[in-house]
């Protein structure tokens, strides 16, 4: 009873919750045309607070996971490591770095898919999260959802803005052949996402891609939270 009631007041708020406080989307943003993520090792406090750490570039979106150390629960960034950046290493072909590697992919292709993606107000430790690609476009796709925590520069021993990977869900869509006719004009997933312990819930938004059959990332949408005038 107690996760049906986390479910319904989740997707309440997800549609309401832009009345009472905020919206939450990537409406209106323009796509970034590369994705730059940052992979530091839960061992390496000093890649952390590295003053030399790059910039995100122009028309970028750039996101730090922390991976898993070898020292554990003992490791000085263990709090926000992620067992989900062993999953994306591993997605991209790529081992667990010693200390910190960075990984750039630009999105491919001129046609991109249209991609929204929108959260909710946290609730109960979850926040509601979607991710919505327009046309239900043929063949097999693959979509990755995260919850990100924004860390301004200057913060929590950081020299530059990071979007910290908190969450992530991953799905999968194909068609438009096996979907019904009322699915076919789009893809579509709501999900709760946990907030972990220690994330900052007014720092939160959600980035979200989508992947070929080939791997290449098409599209790219990250929220924003646009206050709503006062009468």
């Amino acid at each position: 009873m107690k996760t049906e009631l986390i479910l319904l007041g989740l997707g309440v708020l997800l549609v309401q919750g832009a009345q009472a406080h905020s919206s939450c989307a990537s409406d209106g943003r323009a796509a970034p045309t590369t994705l730059v993520e940052r992979f530091i090792s839960a061992d390496c406090q000093a890649c952390w607070s590295e003053p030399a750490t790059d910039r995100t570039p122009a028309r970028a979106l750039t996101l730090d996971w922390i991976v898993p150390g070898a020292q554990g629960d003992d490791a000085p960034l263990s709090v926000a490591a992620s067992r989900d950046a062993l999953t994306r290493l591993q997605t991209l072909g790529r081992a667990a770095p010693a200390t910190a590697s960075t990984v750039t992919t630009p999105v491919s292709g001129r046609r991109a898919p249209q991609l929204r993606v929108a959260h909710g107000p946290a609730f109960n430790d979850y926040i509601g999260a979607s991710i919505e690609m327009k046309p239900a476009a043929k063949g097999q796709w693959n979509a990755w959802l995260l919850l990100v925590e924004t860390i301004p520069q200057e913060t929590d021993g950081t020299p530059v803005t990071r979007n910290l990977v908190r969450n992530l869900l991953q799905s999968s869509w194909n068609g438009p052949a096996l979907l019904s006719k009322s699915e076919q004009n789009r893809f579509y997933e709501s999900r709760p996402l946990t907030i972990p312990a220690g994330a900052n819930p007014d720092r939160l938004s959600v980035v979200g891609w989508v992947e070929d059959t080939k791997g290449r990332i098409r599209s790219i949408a990250q929220s924003h939270c646009t206050p709503v005038a006062r009468p």
